[in-house]
């Protein structure tokens, strides 16, 4: 049960006085529909109306607020504006209205009374006016227009004056809660108590004080950080104690796959398998993240951990987005266990009557080993004998519930997720805090740095005939758009249109095209043309980010380049450089580049280390656009930055460890105000895993 102390906050906003169900439905598009999500609604600056000079000094754009005596009101005729005639002891000036009832006009200026106006001041040719002021009250209630006002983000239907009046009240909603953070360190950093906070969090003296390093914000973003620490490691530790399987084997296979290897592992490779190992040996269900960089050997750590699972007589599933890559993964896979006593079985939607009942009967019988499938996989006729491990690769393509799925397939089999998209620290700690990290960070001996260059889109026809000329040798060569069609609004290069243009340089059978709105059958039968047939050119669009593995590609330009994010172009160009032969990335830019843009190419110039790229990702786009809004579990932080709260972030963790050392079923004095915390943000689920034991 949520403590009673919270119910003020998560009663509906129309609960609150004055808030009907029209503006209710604004403020729930705008920030939520619980009096809660309005204290999370912060100001991002202030309006100081303090300035109260004399009229003949003042500033163009100044916010100014002056007592001022009305003279008279000339009515705007056609399309003019109704012109208020005021005046003080330093001069004259008019309040300028569009489109003004002159009744209106009358009630709120009357001829002879001194009133009081805020507004920003302008000289318009001349004139000194204020157009539209925010303010316009009688001398009397001069002291309800604020010295410093807080601004917030709005929506349409929703005015200013209304969302300060309702966040005001839902202020007064807040209780004094108990404290849970630990008072020396509540000291040390001089931070005001929980209910201080939000009073001085939406009450800023000035800009400076609606910076996410304010005193009283760093305080509400440790609060939201502990939290989602704490709901993370409360449900990691539920299912940390999940009964698996203790997969232990003899060794032999992993030694004799090592014996015939051609090269060395990088001592990356060594750690995760170690760790992985280690997982598995364990009792309790594995749940483990192996991220590595494009090109980084996460496959054949993964196949260690599958034959470690066969040698304790278990099968493996290595599960992956497309039928080509799982065609591909097939391929490689027994190639390079060739001579190993192992059954390394395909399963796909493509498959014919015959092989796929063939493939049925060697999982349900267990005398397939190794199963590498699609989303075939989830099927209800689809039964294994003996499950032990599950392998997903590009594990965003798979939501939670597809995970799930699968793991009803065996008795809680060890869960083994990898990522080709380097995820910063930060987002790793708060999205997949439930999982053990395993990091790749080396590249195998002899990979080569892809040569990055930025070349201006006005030098087009040199890029066509490199191209060609790479082609020509018997070469591959990529081509990505941003667009799939030609947009009159979007001036940026079309797939389809320069799929057209190609096809008059090179041939059509040499040029293939795909994108996200082709049939998936079309799709894949343009990438086996490119990746197995005549086709040395691939025009795409981004769904050739991940799941595509052709050597003999050694190109890629992408155009707009300054479209793309960090991420996505460090991922884009890892399709290429995959064989011995020197590879090119192209980057094409628009000669109109912002900031943002010019230090993204810049870095991909630089480096070809993701993890660092992705943490500038994160810097320059925010964790929304690195993980994409619909990414499974990304949190939706109110309070905290991540690009700013990296050391509040990292104490966080430390904290919850700390806690949860002492006090694992949150029964102390400050374990209980903990409680409160989850409610705060509502870690519901958090609470529940506790109650369950």
């Amino acid at each position: 049960m949520r403590p009673s102390l919270l119910d003020p906050l998560f009663a509906s906003t129309q609960s609150l006085k004055g808030i009907g169900p029209r503006f209710g439905v604004f403020i729930a598009k705008l920030c939520g529909p619980l009096v809660v999500d309005l204290l999370w609604h912060k100001p991002f600056r202030v309006i100081d109306r303090s300035a109260a000079p004399a009229i003949m000094r003042a500033l163009p754009g100044q916010t100014v607020t002056l007592e001022v005596t009305v003279e008279t009101i000339q009515m705007g005729k056609h399309s003019q504006p109704s012109r208020v005639r005021v005046s003080n002891a330093t001069g004259f000036m008019d309040i300028v209205y569009f489109k003004a009832h002159e009744a209106t006009l009358e009630k709120q200026f009357p001829v002879g009374e001194t009133i009081v106006v805020s507004g920003t001041f302008d000289d318009f040719n001349g004139k000194k006016q204020i157009t539209h002021p925010d303010y316009v009250l009688p001398l009397s209630r001069k002291d309800e227009i604020p010295k410093v006002e807080p601004i917030y983000n709005l929506t349409a239907g929703l005015p200013s004056k209304s969302l300060r009046k309702t966040i005001a009240l839902a202020l007064q909603c807040a209780p004094e809660l108990p404290e849970w953070i630990d008072a020396d360190y509540l000291k040390k950093q001089n931070w005001p108590i929980w209910h201080k906070a939000l009073q001085t969090l939406h009450n800023p003296r000035s800009d400076v004080e609606c910076t996410s390093q304010n005193p009283a914000r760093c305080r509400l973003a440790y609060d939201e950080l502990l939290a989602n620490q704490l709901a993370l490691a409360l449900t990691r530790e539920k299912t940390r104690v999940l009964k698996g399987h203790a997969l232990i084997g003899d060794g032999n296979l992993q030694k004799q796959f090592l014996t015939q290897l051609p090269f060395e592992l990088t001592n990356s490779q060594k750690e995760a398998i170690k760790e992985i190992a280690g997982d598995m040996q364990h009792g309790n269900r594995m749940l483990r993240m192996l991220q590595g960089d494009v090109g980084s050997g996460k496959t054949l750590v993964a196949l260690m951990a599958m034959l470690q699972a066969v040698e304790a007589d278990a099968q493996s599933c290595l599960m992956v987005p497309t039928e080509l890559l799982a065609q591909q993964h097939f391929a490689s896979l027994s190639k390079i266990t060739a001579g190993l006593p192992i059954t390394i079985t395909l399963l796909h939607s493509k498959l014919n009557a015959a092989a796929r009942r063939e493939a049925l009967e060697a999982m349900g019988s267990g005398t397939a080993h190794i199963i590498i499938g699609t989303h075939a996989v989830f099927q209800d006729d689809v039964h294994f004998h003996n499950l032990g491990l599950i392998v997903i690769d590009e594990q965003h393509r798979f939501g939670v519930h597809q995970r799930l799925a699968l793991s009803e397939k065996g008795t809680t089999p060890d869960l083994l997720v990898m990522t080709a998209t380097p995820i910063p620290r930060t987002l790793t700690l708060t999205t997949y805090g439930d999982m053990e990290v395993s990091k790749l960070t080396e590249k195998p001996a002899g990979r080569r740095m892809i040569d990055t260059r930025t070349i201006s889109l006005s030098r087009m026809d040199e890029v066509v005939d490199a191209v060609a000329r790479k082609i020509k040798t018997g070469e591959k060569a990529y081509w990505v758009c941003p667009l799939v069609e030609e947009s009159e609004l979007i001036d940026l290069a079309a797939a389809t249109e320069r799929h057209a243009m190609m096809k008059l340089h090179l041939g059509e059978e040499n040029v293939a095209l795909v994108h996200g709105q082709m049939k998936s059958l079309m799709r894949e039968q343009e990438m086996e043309r490119f990746a197995k047939g005549n086709a040395g050119l691939l025009i795409a669009t981004t769904v050739i980010e991940v799941g595509v593995d052709v050597p003999e590609a050694t190109l890629m330009v992408i155009e707009h380049a300054e479209r793309f994010g960090l991420a996505q172009l460090h991922q884009l160009r890892g399709r290429v450089g995959r064989n011995d032969k020197p590879s090119t990335c192209l980057l094409l830019f628009s000669d109109k580049l912002g900031e943002v843009a010019k230090a993204r190419l810049k870095m991909m110039r630089e480096t070809d280390d993701g993890f660092k790229i992705a943490e500038e990702d994160l810097r320059l786009r925010g964790p929304g656009e690195v993980l994409g809004s619909r990414q499974s579990g990304l949190p939706d932080f109110k309070i905290a930055d991540l690009s700013t709260h990296q050391e509040l972030l990292q104490t966080a963790r430390d904290d919850t460890k700390l806690i949860l050392h002492k006090d694992p079923d949150l029964e102390t004095p400050r374990g209980k105000a903990l409680r409160h915390l989850l409610y705060l943000f509502q870690y519901d689920k958090a609470i529940k895993t506790l109650r369950s034991g």
